[in-house]
């Protein structure tokens, strides 16, 4: 086959050889060739034009007595995957082969050398054949001054050659298309895009070979910077434009939200490869155009274009508020967020967690104690947020997502199970011996206050108890995906989870000012400690079933107040305070029994454990939206097609089963009497992300839906996006974007 290969190869060289035989070099200045006896070796050199290499197993070295040579000693090569003969050696700017001389008899030796080598235009020499006569005679004589002078040189070239390709390594290989050609877009105002190239330094793009188009919107003039003149080997002399390009595109008319930008374009690697045409799709959400007043008061020949208002679900908003200048509005604003959903039960549920990490503290803890370990706290929480989040927008993996797996629960579920009975006194009742020791551990370190422990407990909270996708995390997560900017985006992310943590904060330094003495320590100690086990109830309802679930908070109600000594008959001695605590235990008791009512009948509400009374389990049930279950983007594609010729409306619902937030809208909003006589006539539809396989990442990808919940409305076969709804809604707001919607 090589046989066959060779002469092929050889017509090709000599072929392209003459087409480009007035850019290349001749053969002895691309290769160039010496031949010197040094001490009882012989150094064999080339200086190796740039842009030019040479074969390492096309080296032949021969003598005209077999016995006169050891072996030759050839420098590290590069490895090369080339078209004709696969992988192969390479040598680029110096090479020194070194040859011991074995038989220094003779007077002269007559040596041959073969070697063959390429321009990285893409164009081969034929093989090359020197024959030198070298004087051996005075071999063992000492060697003249620039004999050792040539030798150091060749072997600190060669090592320096080295070092250099290690800090710079020399590409031999053409780099994927997007690592040679990097773009991004961001919308720098309400009428403009900034597209962007960062062009690697061995590489091109072409001027007339750009190419745009837009969905939502309208060009105005595009005007591109001045490239440089290139005589290129495909097209002649043609203006390319290398390092960093950026484009300013204005629009007009706007109509919809999103805007989708189709770019194409096209470049070649210095090493004689072109890549075939880049096409890339971005959908790109603009930030709101200043108000019509100030529009108005611009001089008429530089009044911005018209831009409609165009509405925005929240998500939308907030990504557009990052496409802003203003910095600080940016964070301040992220902030405020934060705030806001310091509030939901994404939050809720590390009030214990910290609380009882400090209340916990052998022989007290100070006020400063306190406080530092609670920013230990919110700022582990934050950077794991904004880590979290920053690979998330790059990869579009929700680490939150990959930690909802049930044995992850589970076992953090037996930690704050620990951490309770570490308030209560006591772990062995409950744990096995092996695990109890390694559990116990934990909890001894958050005991003794160690900050590292502290800090952890934080990353974890983020990343398994509280999985919430809101708005602000959802905006700051696409715009990291479309722009590429992990520095605002991740700053963003860092100050939103500040804004969560800040009561945190506050509720932390607060509990260091309970009273430490007495019995009321005590008690303050045994409801922390019910916190655990309500937080790990709470973890656990991701993962088993409604029943089982509404059983263990059964257990958790009525069994706390009965320990904490409620039905305690001894009450002459008792004080007021005493006497209100048992008043509210009988309380929580008796609700207690309500929720073992609904276990008994086979579930219910355990928030509205009295509705519903007269009916049967299976009556409350049906009082539902009927959903259709879809697990893949065609199965979608296929009911979205037959909605449109019927003129229906869509719901698309995202939903898991670890999603807090989800049961939520589930029990509170899809139960709704209002919202389920709505949607009489809207087909519903739900994906079910809980295992988060291809076809669950491939059916968010579709949408930019960063993880549930949400809520996307269709229309004629095409997403309303403006009513999306990302994160919980109450059911009164849920009925205002459908009926936007129809």
């Amino acid at each position: 086959m090589k046989r066959l290969l060779l002469p092929l190869f050889l017509l090709l060289s000599a072929f392209s050889l003459v087409q480009a035989e007035n850019d290349l070099l001749p053969i002895d200045s691309a290769f160039a060739f010496k031949a010197k006896v040094v001490n009882n070796e012989i150094l064999l050199t080339w200086d190796i034009a740039k842009d030019y290499y040479l074969y390492k197993e096309k080296i032949r070295i021969s003598a005209d007595f077999s016995n006169q040579l050891g072996s030759a000693k050839f420098p590290k090569a590069k490895t090369r995957n080339d078209e004709f003969f696969g992988k192969i050696g390479v040598y680029r700017n110096h090479a020194t082969v070194v040859v011991p001389v074995l038989n220094d008899d003779a007077k002269s030796i007559l040596l041959t050398v073969n070697y063959q080598g390429c321009a990285d235009l893409g164009v081969c020499y034929p093989p090359i054949t020197k024959s030198v006569t070298l004087d051996i005679g005075s071999i063992r004589s000492t060697p003249p001054l620039a004999d050792n002078a040539f030798n150091l040189f060749s072997q600190v070239t060669n090592k320096a050659q080295s070092i250099v390709e290690k800090i710079i390594p020399i590409s031999d290989e053409p780099l994927p298309a997007d690592d040679a050609f990097k773009f991004s877009v961001v919308a720098i105002d309400a009428n403009t895009l900034l597209a962007r190239w960062s062009i690697h330094q061995e590489y091109y793009l072409y001027h007339n070979k750009f190419f745009f188009d837009i969905k939502g919107a309208k060009f105005g003039n595009i005007v591109f910077p001045k490239g440089k003149i290139k005589d290129d080997e495909f097209f002649g002399k043609i203006e390319v434009h290398k390092g960093v390009l950026e484009v300013k595109i204005p629009l007009t008319d706007v109509s919809t939200q999103p805007i989708t930008l189709i770019v194409k374009y096209q470049g070649c690697w210095e090493g004689g490869v072109c890549y075939p045409p880049q096409e890339k799709t971005k959908n790109i959400m603009l930030p709101f155009q200043a108000s019509n007043s100030n529009i108005n008061t611009m001089p008429e020949k530089v009044q911005a274009p018209n831009v409609a208002q165009v509405e925005l679900n929240e998500t939308d908003k907030i990504t557009a508020l990052l496409q802003q200048d203003n910095i600080l509005l940016i964070l301040a604003s992220f902030f405020g967020f934060g705030l806001l959903l310091s509030l939901t039960p994404c939050v809720f549920p590390m009030i214990p967690i910290l609380s009882g990490i400090i209340v916990g503290q052998k022989g007290g803890v100070s006020t400063k104690k306190a406080l530092i370990m609670s920013i230990v706290f919110v700022l582990s929480m934050s950077v794991t947020y904004s880590i979290a989040g920053v690979l998330a927008g790059y990869f579009g993996e929700n680490l939150q997502v990959l930690f909802q797996a049930p044995w992850i629960l589970a076992i953090f579920s037996l930690i704050f199970v620990a951490l309770a009975f570490s308030m209560f006194g006591y772990y062995e009742i409950q744990l096995p011996v092996g695990l109890q020791g390694k559990i116990a551990k934990i909890s001894s370190n958050q005991e003794n206050g160690h900050l590292i422990g502290v800090a952890v407990m934080g990353f974890l909270s983020a990343l398994i108890v509280g999985p919430c996708v809101a708005p602000p995390l959802a905006g700051a997560l696409i715009y990291i995906g479309q722009t590429g900017d992990a520095l605002l985006g991740g700053l963003s992310l860092f100050v939103m989870s500040l804004g969560m943590g800040a009561p945190l904060i506050a509720v932390g330094a607060g509990v260091s000012k309970l009273p430490k003495a007495g019995s009321w320590m005590n008690n303050v100690k045994y409801i922390f400690g019910i916190l655990m086990l309500a937080v790990a109830i709470y973890m656990l309802d991701r993962i088993i079933s409604p029943l089982a679930s509404l059983a263990l908070w059964a257990m958790l109600i009525t069994i706390s107040p009965i320990a904490m000594g409620t039905l305690n008959t001894q009450t002459s001695a008792s004080s007021p305070w005493q006497r209100v605590f048992k008043a509210l235990g009988l309380i929580m008791l008796g609700y207690g029994i309500l929720l073992w009512v609904l276990v008994a009948r086979g579930g219910g509400d355990m928030l509205q454990p009295l509705s519903d009374w007269g009916t049967s389990s299976v009556a409350t049930e049906s009082v539902h939206i009927k959903f259709e279950r879809i697990k893949s983007v065609d199965e979608l594609d296929q009911i979205l097609a037959k909605a449109k010729s019927s003129n229906q409306i869509v719901m698309l619902d995202f939903y898991a089963d670890w999603c807090i937030s989800c049961k939520e809208l589930e029990r509170f909003v899809f139960s709704n009497a209002n919202v389920i006589n709505e949607m009489a006539n809207v087909i519903a539809l739900q994906a079910d992300v809980t295992e988060n396989n291809a076809n669950d990442k491939a059916l968010m990808k579709r949408f930019d839906i960063v993880g549930p919940p949400a809520i996307l409305f269709f229309k004629n076969g095409i997403e309303n996006r403006s009513q999306r709804i990302v994160g919980e809604i109450s059911a009164q707001d849920f009925l205002k974007q459908l009926n936007k919607t129809k």
